[in-house]
């Protein structure tokens, strides 16, 4: 997320919210935010809402996620919003969204998704 300058912006219980700004290098020639870079932060919003829901010494992974790309994802940044539907003791299944903001506040839905986690025991 650092290589991409993307940064949390809310952190909930079962929910988090990740801001990516414009920049060229996560656009795509057309100048719209690049696939890649709207699912990978799409994934970290989800896998970052069902950490907070895990209990210490655990680590998050993906095992499948699956989105959408709704519209040409244009703004001055994008907003990946990453919500727990259920979390299980082992399985973790996620909702994905992804808006396309202005500075004025305006707000599209650009992608959506979703997502499984597994939780594993950290390695110490």
């Amino acid at each position: 997320m650092a290589h991409l300058g993307a940064r949390l912006t809310r952190i909930a219980p079962g929910v988090v919210h990740i801001v990516l700004p414009a920049r060229p290098e996560v656009t795509q020639q057309h100048g719209y935010f690049h696939a890649g870079a709207t699912s990978s932060i799409a994934d970290s919003a989800g896998g970052y809402a069902a950490f907070t829901l895990f209990p210490e010494n655990t680590d998050v992974l993906t095992v499948e996620y699956k989105i959408n790309l709704l519209a040409p994802a244009l703004g001055n940044h994008l907003e990946a919003v990453g919500t727990v539907l259920k979390a299980g003791r082992t399985l973790t299944l996620c909702q994905l969204e992804v808006f396309a903001a202005q500075d004025d506040g305006a707000r599209k839905l650009v992608a959506n998704g979703q997502q499984t986690l597994i939780r594993v025991n950290r390695i110490e």
